[in-house]
């Protein structure tokens, strides 16, 4: 097992920027999970830590030994790819086999590690088949079944859920959470879907234009995202955002724009209070709204407009417009809303999330 340092880290292609001066501390035995949009910076960062890409500047260390010129076979890791790369004229068992084969393990090594990986990941019965004998959740196993018996210090992971179908994935996520507690393996994973990186990472980071933009538990995300980006990427369905003015009236803070005007709760009006007679930026939750009652203060709702209704089963997304702008409410699905239905929306003033117009940094 390894601890896994990233110290101000860059990647150009020619003229393209890639990786930002990157610093990390995957710890040992952590599962890390680097998440982002397309072209943010996060596979290229997995691909320096695996040696398949050249550092531009910075320095890598795994187990305190910094390997920027080691090939990758001398980095004691494992990849698991997008495209599973298995050979297709071998068996399971050959391609399970083959790095430990190239490496010159003695057979019986060989065959007890592949044994113990296939009971493992529960592949037994698949070891005589082709890989184009399998379906692609099998495939997946197959190919960290060969990361597996290599015994890695750390495995990197390139989105390796992406080409399963939904319900597979949602399976997958479970097996590889469990497969992560019984090795104790230091891995980073890659991807694109937040959901995937809340529900598998020990921490998340989360990349933009090849910048970090914040590292955190899954919930710290969530509950203290540093930035409007990471407000609007963590969560789903995404936060809801709004430009206000505040102002400031008989000693109470407010927010207001068309169709809306809010009480700052005084939690966070210490924060607010140097932007009075500015714009900023309001975050809420679709799950932090809800139909108005009777006894829900006037300070912390609004009237809107349904105009769509996703009845989901556990809940019921409500598209509806407040002023000029379109917000999605998440409603207990009991709730007998209907296109055009006016109603109240009454906000969690706890939940309330505010962000600087210009720089978008959390307040």
């Amino acid at each position: 097992m390894a601890q896994v340092v990233i110290r101000s880290l860059n990647k150009k292609f020619d003229e393209v920027h890639a990786v930002k001066d990157v610093n990390l501390e995957i710890r040992d035995q952590e599962f890390m999970v680097l998440v982002g949009p397309s072209g943010c910076g996060k596979t290229t960062t997995l691909r320096m830590v695996a040696g398949l890409e050249s550092i531009t500047s910075g320095r890598i260390l795994i187990d305190d030994k910094v390997v920027n010129e080691l090939p990758p076979m001398d980095r004691d890791i494992a990849m698991v790819f997008q495209n599973y790369a298995l050979y297709p004229h071998m068996s399971v068992y050959d391609n399970m086999a083959f790095g430990l084969k190239m490496r010159k393990f003695e057979r019986s090594e060989i065959n007890q590690r592949v044994r113990d990986a296939a009971d493992i990941l529960g592949i037994q019965e698949y070891l005589k088949r082709k890989p184009r004998q399998l379906s692609g959740g099998q495939r997946q196993r197959v190919a960290l079944g060969r990361a597996i018996v290599r015994h890695p210090q750390v495995f990197l992971f390139d989105e390796p859920l992406s080409n399963l179908d939904a319900k597979l994935r949602v399976q997958m996520r479970v097996e590889l959470k469990k497969l992560h507690t019984r090795l104790g393996t230091t891995a980073i994973y890659v991807t694109h879907d937040q959901v995937e990186a809340m529900t598998l990472g020990d921490r998340v980071v989360v990349m933009k234009d090849g910048w970090v933009q914040q590292v955190g538990e899954p919930l710290e995300l969530y509950n203290q995202p540093a930035n409007r980006f990471v407000a609007g990427f963590i969560g789903s369905p995404a936060m809801n955002f709004a430009t206000v003015r505040v102002e400031q009236a008989n000693g109470t803070l407010w927010a207001g724009a068309e169709g809306m005007h809010i009480k700052v709760p005084e939690a966070i009006s210490g924060r607010v209070e140097p932007y009075a007679g500015r714009e900023v930026e309001i975050g809420i939750r679709p799950e932090d709204l809800r139909v108005a009652n009777g006894a829900d203060p006037a300070e912390f709702s609004f009237d809107a407009q349904v105009e769509v209704v996703e009845r989901l089963g556990s809940e019921t997304l409500l598209d509806v417009a407040v002023g000029a702008r379109t917000m999605v409410a998440a409603v207990e699905p009991a709730v007998p809303a209907r296109v055009h239905d006016r109603l109240r929306l009454a906000l969690n003033p706890e939940r309330l999330h505010f962000f600087d117009a210009e720089t978008e940094v959390a307040l």
